[in-house]
Order: structure tokens, then sequence, then C-alpha cells
């Protein structure tokens, strides 16, 4: 998979002119429409290799590509909105009661801090896990609903095919910050270069994310057998 994966947005036809793009509006993605426009890219990523399409999407039809992208970063705020919420709220408590000059309040703030945290970074790691799978039914319904249909989600975190995908994909997420750090070392190009190998890596892993959708949603559905001896009629 990962060698596919690889070779999807290389192999296309437009692969030059479509890296270069990407790797632009990631550069630029600081003025907010150019990440929409990358997200909206990669929901066509997923929406085609879900469906078996193996030739990658090229930069068209900006202004619908633009609105996916915002409804698709929209969503993953919005998985990212709970565990950011938790540890404000840690944080202000331990502030307040920390500010009450009275050490046995004090230690309390501190131990629900700490509690807090360990809070955040579990609801953290839930939300990594879960935003590609409400990406990629987004991809698929084109409805903002898609990305927080709680059966659907229930389903497929639990099914090892996507937690395989999802961890193939982090893999490749992480092998690709480890590329783009060393890029970085070369002061002003580096950081630029950093940001094509950014988008190609993304490309890729929402590539893994996307086939492993498709495998647990159009998987064919066996026929259950019928129970011995029981009369036709």
């Amino acid at each position: 998979m990962i060698s596919e994966a690889v070779g999807y947005l290389k192999e296309s036809e437009d692969a030059s002119r479509t890296v270069i793009i990407g790797g632009i509006l990631t550069l630029f993605g600081f003025l907010i429409v150019p990440l929409f426009a990358v997200a909206g890219y990669l929901v066509r990523v997923l929406d085609r290799t879900a469906s078996g399409d193996d030739e990658a999407p090229v930069f068209e039809d900006w202004g619908e590509l633009i609105v996916e992208g915002a409804k698709a970063t929209a969503i993953a705020f919005v998985y990212a909105l709970v565990p950011m919420a938790v540890l404000f709220a840690a944080g202000l408590s331990g502030m307040v009661l920390g500010s009450t000059g009275s050490n046995a309040l004090g230690a309390i703030g501190g131990i629900g801090v700490f509690v807090g945290m360990l809070l955040w970074l579990g609801l953290s790691l839930a939300a990594v896990y879960a935003a590609p799978a409400a990406l990629a039914n987004f991809a698929e319904k084109r409805t903002l609903a898609a990305g927080f249909e709680v059966e659907t989600m229930r389903r497929v975190l639990v099914d090892k095919t996507y937690a395989t995908g999802w961890l193939t994909a982090l893999l490749v997420i992480i092998v690709g910050g480890v590329v783009s750090s060393l890029l970085n070392v070369i002061p002003i190009l580096g950081f630029i270069a950093s940001a094509f190998v950014g988008f190609y890596v993304a490309v890729t892993a929402y590539y893994v994310i996307g086939h492993t959708w498709g495998q647990i949603e159009h998987a064919p559905v066996r026929e259950q057998p019928e129970p011995v001896g029981q009369v036709q009629i």
C-alpha cells in the first residue's frame, strides 16, 4: 500500500503542475483561503481513491474546491474543539484555585490541571484517529452532517482495516515530518521545500485513508447462509 501511495501523485498526468500548485498553496496557507483549497483537493483525493479511481485529481473548479475545503476544515476543527475546551477549562480552573492563596485549593487546582492534561491527551488522540474517517465520509456524501454520523463512525473506528490504514497513514506523515525537519536546516529554501514535501505527504496519507475507506464501505456483502432444515415456501 505504501509504495502505491507514494507513487499515486508522481504517476499522474499533471503531477508537476499539481505539486507546484499544492506546494504554493501550502506555503501561503496562513492566508486561510489557500488552506481551504488544499483541504478541498484532499477531499477529492479521498472521494476518488475510495471509489477505486487511482487517477489523481487536478486543481480545477476553484469555487467548489474552496467551499468543500472550508467544510472539511470545519469538520476537523469541531473534532479538535473538544480536547481544546478540556485543556482550557483545566488551565482556567487551576489558575483560579491557585490564586485563592489556599494551599489546599492550590493542590486541588494542580491535580485538576494534571487530570485535565491527561484527558486532553486522550481526547486529542481520539480526535486525530476519528477525523480522517469523518472526512472520508464527508468526501463520499458531501454534507457536513456526514462528518458526525455516530453509527457510521462507531462502526468504522473499531474496524481493524481502518486501524491498519490509519497507522499506515500516520507512518507516512511521520516520515514526511522527518524529511521536512531536515530540509528546514537550510535557511529559507528549506522552509519553501518543506511546504511542497508537506503537500505531497498529505496527498499520500489521504490516498491510504481513501483506499481504506473504500475497502470498508464498498466491501461486498456476504449472503447469509440459510438455516439448515428451513423449508422454503
